[in-house]
């Protein structure tokens, strides 16, 4: 598995649906209630992500896999109602309606604006120099709509990146997952496998393979918080709808290859209480 979202808002507003990418080439929704798995997408090479699209006139899954293609799907059709071609294979994507982003191999990165249907908005000069690895879109809090992303890599380095930004400032980057060698002049770099923004107060959590998760005020551009180091690389996270709670995901990351993976190590999902960490720092 590549890739999973719980999808709290389906036809029938129950929130009991999961929905998974793998590498078999297929996506599936997993019915909670009857632990039955559905076959929902098919692609020509493995599929790496997955988002569930509720708009005023449509829904939909859109899944995006390494064979260059992002496809919409209804779920009530074997067939994508909609296929797009991109430039190269998909590494991250995420959906905050009415926006999605996709990040492709040679730091591609596309907006699309989904309005109506799904159509491509603008490409983005990619700002970090290193290969992409997650991103995630953020909301202007006032007005309760997408206002930018946050970009994360291979090289221990986010950006924050406004669509319109009103000052080129406004858009930076900044290191994280990062640790001191075995000399001064030396660091260990770990990739950003997650990024996940608060529902409430805006601040964002980093996930790496440093086994650390960090928690971000972006507009402070200050850190939080960073966690004790766990035991194995920390591959996911996210909020719930609340924001009193993490939820990240510890386990063997492949980023050191498979000479590293021990499959005496389990994997985990911990739950942290977080909603008066993840609170803001009182402007000045």
């Amino acid at each position: 598995m590549l890739y999973c979202v719980f999808v709290p808002h389906v036809s029938m507003q129950d929130g009991t649906k999961v929905f998974t990418a793998s590498c078999d080439k297929t996506a599936k929704m997993w019915d909670l209630n009857s632990n039955q798995f559905l076959q929902i997408a098919q692609h020509e090479a493995p599929v790496k992500t997955v988002h569930w699209i509720k708009a005023p006139n449509y829904s939909c899954v859109m899944t995006g896999s390494w064979d260059k293609t992002l496809k919409f799907w209804d779920l009530r059709s074997a067939n994508p109602m909609m296929t797009i071609q991109l430039p190269e294979r998909v590494y991250c994507a995420d959906v905050v309606y009415p926006m999605a982003i996709v990040g492709t191999a040679g730091r591609g990165i596309i907006i699309y604006q989904l309005q109506n249907q799904p159509q491509e908005f603008k490409k983005i000069e990619p700002p970090l120099k290193y290969q992409h690895r997650c991103v995630s879109i953020f909301n202007d809090m006032k007005k309760n709509e997408p206002a930018g992303f946050a970009l994360g890599s291979i090289e221990g380095r986010v950006a924050i990146q406004y669509v319109q930004a009103a000052n080129p400032k406004d858009n930076f980057t900044f290191k994280c997952h990062r640790s001191n060698g075995a000399s001064s002049s030396v660091h260990d770099i770990y990739a950003v496998n997650d990024i996940s923004f608060h529902p409430i107060h805006g601040t964002l959590a980093t996930a790496g393979s440093d086994g650390r998760f960090s928690y971000w005020d972006k507009d402070a551009r200050t850190k939080l918080k960073t966690s004790e180091q766990l035991e194995q690389s920390i591959s996911a996270c996210s909020f719930n709808a609340r924001g009193d709670l993490y939820a990240y995901a510890v386990g063997y990351d492949w980023s050191k290859g498979h000479e590293y993976y021990s499959p005496q190590k389990k994997n985990f999902i911990f739950l942290h209480s977080c909603f008066e960490e993840m609170k803001p720092r009182n402007k000045k």
